[in-house]
């Protein structure tokens, strides 16, 4: 059985990485890693499927054991991505899709070197700024302040393996997955057991 893939997917607020990521989940052929966070649960959360919501002791004993690939405190809330869960489902084969900010993408990078990390980039900042407001979540203020983080942000794409530009959906989604099936005919990470299967015959 071959391991399974991490596919880091970033990027700035409102680029469109959550809505790439549920269509990749849609094709049935990636597991989503579910994050744990202090933060209490909003409408329509579930508990283990949105996140796993547990204290702020449960989570610090999570760090004290070594629990997580990566974790960060963001508006004074505590999220992570919990190690155990990742790490079977690579073990059983299976890519698995984390969406995380930058900092955590770049941590999981040092945690685990095989990751492979998308960065999803919004056509042009003033779309950035159109889909913002179109959510209706953010004040004007919030929606200049994300597009002038949007910026700094865009400025860590050096790091990142891949880039996607999210301007027409079927289309980025097109590309991610281009991105993935060229990951799994990589020969970096060594094909032992394609010889082997070869040798067999």
């Amino acid at each position: 059985m071959r391991q399974g893939k991490l596919f880091v997917i970033s990027g700035p607020s409102g680029a469109g990485k959550g809505t790439i990521c549920n269509e990749l989940i849609k094709t049935g052929n990636f597991a989503l890693s579910v994050s744990m966070t202090t933060r209490t649960p909003r409408t329509g959360e579930i508990p283990g499927k949105s996140y796993f919501f547990v204290t702020e002791e449960e989570f610090v004993r999570t760090i004290e054991e070594g629990g997580f690939l990566e974790h960060a405190q963001i508006y004074g809330n505590r999220y992570g991505t919990p190690k155990g869960p990742v790490l079977r489902q690579l073990a059983e084969g299976r890519d698995v899709i984390l969406e995380i900010e930058m900092q955590g993408a770049l941590s999981v990078k040092r945690s685990y070197p095989d990751a492979v990390l998308i960065f999803i980039l919004p056509p042009s900042l003033a779309v950035l700024r159109q889909r913002l407001a179109g959510r209706g979540t953010e004040t004007e203020e919030e929606i200049e302040k994300r597009s002038s983080q949007c910026l700094s942000e865009i400025r860590m794409i050096n790091d990142y393996d891949y880039y996607v530009v999210n301007d027409v959906l079927s289309d980025a989604v097109a590309d991610a997955l281009a991105i993935v099936r060229a990951e799994q005919l990589s020969t970096g990470a060594g094909c032992d057991e394609l010889i082997r299967k070869y040798e067999e015959e």
